[in-house]
């Protein structure tokens, strides 16, 4: 359903009017109508040798009752009906200007009564929209600040780890899923010729380079390897 805003009466019967009007013969109206709703099981169920404003009646009735079931097709109905504009099948029958005039009318008093509720439609569809958005939002600001936690438990686990080199392999680790995350397209370490390439990564369109070195901490601890990114594009 696309909405749980009822329908107006006045709109329903408003409706029952112009699919009356709209069409003169019973065929081209149950052609319109089986092109329009969804649930075309709906038209075996009408009796079609019974008087059309009969035939509409019941079938809108029953629609607008079941609105929770069947409120797209109500209002795929009102949305179809509003949009013609060319009555050339009734002005070819006699009274032809009568029947005209009358459809015209019938359209026009429906299409000024739907549209604060199609308005209204419109902005649920669009506030729906945005809802989702913010869920989404929500939702991968809530994943990021997770798997944040997590690579802050391994970069506190790694500083009590007491062989250099494992320790900067895990720093090395720690950094390729922290840019991963950031989608910051990380790559493993690499040497060139005379030096160890400690990794990349790419940011808007360009490639940066990672260099460790071992320096001592400047707070009264023991001696410690420390990562120190170089950035060099």
């Amino acid at each position: 359903m696309v909405t749980a805003r009822r329908i107006a009466p006045v709109a329903i019967n408003a409706l029952k009017e112009a699919l009356t009007n709209i069409y003169w013969y019973k065929s081209d109206l149950r052609s319109f109508i089986m092109n329009t709703i969804s649930d075309t099981n709906l038209l075996a169920k009408l009796d079609w040798n019974d008087y059309k404003r009969n035939i509409v009646t019941l079938l809108v009735n029953y629609l607008a009752r079941n609105q929770y079931t069947h409120q797209n097709d109500l209002l795929r109905l009102m949305s179809e009906v509003i949009k013609i504009e060319d009555f050339s099948h009734l002005s070819r029958l006699d009274d032809g200007d009568e029947k005209v005039k009358k459809a015209k009318e019938s359209v026009n008093a429906l299409r000024i009564l739907v549209k604060d509720h199609f308005d209204v439609v419109e902005q649920q569809r669009i506030s729906e929209e945005q809802r989702k958005a913010a869920y989404e939002t929500m939702l991968r600001t809530q994943g990021i600040k997770d798997r944040l936690k997590e690579i802050e438990k391994d970069y506190l686990g790694l500083i009590s780890c007491t062989n250099p080199q494992q320790r900067g392999f895990s720093l090395e680790k720690v950094l390729r899923e922290l840019f991963t995350l950031f989608d910051l397209d990380p790559k493993a370490s690499f040497r060139i010729t005379g030096e160890q390439i400690d990794g990349a990564f790419t940011f808007d369109n360009t490639d940066y380079s990672n260099k460790f070195f071992k320096m001592k901490c400047f707070f009264n601890c023991h001696d410690q390897d420390a990562g120190r990114i170089l950035i060099v594009s």
